[in-house]
């Protein structure tokens, strides 16, 4: 079953219990999942104030963690019984209802997890909260201006690579401070963006962020953008993360490269009105002629690379570098994603 079905699954089961009868505030509407366990069936559950939960079998002497409840998270023991059977669970809740979308996430995650342990429940669902626990519990600072750029254009990129391969997200070093925004080793990509109206001037941060990999390529993209204030124009940063959410094959991966970059879907209510349309849009490929410091440069002239926190501009305005043709831009997508195969 794939994590889309896991998806589809879990929301029907949801949509349907939300629709039974209020129960009182000591009992949950609950319906069982196909997801077996040692421990029996994994199932899903809504409470009196239509808050979503997992309901994680376990064994009755278990002990639940309870640092990994936070303000919209919760993670206690709950024993269940109805006319028939008495069972214990990990009962795993979700006390934001605007964040539904991104509960179901993490318990489809859950269930594939479970799915592949079914002997350890409890340990899959622990797996996963420890690689999301940060998302819920730990509220990132805003983005400023430049980072809202640059992580747009970003994804602008990186869309397109998730349009050719839906792994592609394995390209994106960038949050994760690698000299180049993508990267198969061989083949590199670095992305720059400016408010529309600046020049054509990217700053280049560090020695190696313009250093053509060894027998391989780099390539410069540039991004003019237009934050925008009308609704319903351009392309809404919310919705780019949610694109490419959609179009990614592992969308815990890619939420947590976006909490490296600064960004929480969770926190998605401060960008829903960041709205951005690009108004220029430049590819170069970095090579001999393109204006850059880097450590093989220095090395070559036979200076000393003994300096460190090198920062300096690149001047892009002009007709040289030359930019590479539109029609070229796919062929340099296409090649990093054959370099990765």
């Amino acid at each position: 079953m794939s994590k889309e079905d896991l998806r589809r699954l879990a929301e029907e089961h949801w949509t349907a219990l939300a629709s039974r009868p209020t129960t009182d505030e000591r009992r949950l509407r609950v319906s069982q999942l196909p997801i077996m366990t040692d421990q029996g069936p994994v199932a899903a559950a809504v409470d009196h104030e239509g808050y979503r939960h997992l309901l994680v079998p376990i064994d009755s002497h278990r002990k639940i963690r309870s640092e990994l409840t936070g303000p919209v998270l919760q993670l206690r023991k709950r024993p269940l019984e109805d006319e028939d059977t008495y069972q214990t669970f990990a009962d795993l809740a979700c006390l934001r209802k605007d964040v539904n979308d991104l509960f179901t996430r993490l318990c489809v995650d859950v269930l594939s997890t479970v799915k592949a342990l079914p002997e350890n429940p409890v340990k899959s669902l622990y797996r996963v909260l420890d690689r999301w626990k940060s998302l819920f519990q730990t509220q990132t600072p805003t983005l400023g201006p430049e980072q809202l750029l640059g992580l747009f254009a970003e994804l602008l990129v990186i869309s397109e690579l998730l349009h050719r391969d839906p792994s592609a997200h394995r390209l994106w070093l960038g949050p994760r401070g690698h000299r180049h925004d993508f990267s198969t080793g061989a083949v590199a990509i670095e992305v720059k963006a400016a408010a529309d109206g600046k020049a054509r001037k990217p700053r280049i941060h560090g020695l190696t962020q313009l250093e053509v990999p060894a027998d391989g390529l780099l390539n410069l993209a540039w991004f003019s953008l237009n934050r925008l204030t009308t609704p319903d124009v351009g392309t809404g940063f919310v919705d780019l993360v949610e694109r490419v959410l959609h179009l990614c094959d592992d969308e815990s991966a890619v939420i947590g490269l976006l909490a490296e970059a600064g960004y929480s879907p969770l926190e998605d209510d401060r960008y829903r009105d960041v709205r951005f349309a690009v108004t220029e849009e430049k590819w170069y490929q970095v090579g001999p002629g393109f204006p850059g410091l880097t450590s093989s440069a220095l090395a070559g002239a036979g200076l000393p690379v003994s300096v460190e926190d090198v920062e300096y501009t690149v001047d892009l305005s002009g007709d040289s570098p030359f930019a590479l043709g539109q029609d070229d831009v796919p062929n340099v997508l296409d090649r990093i994603i054959q370099e990765s195969a």
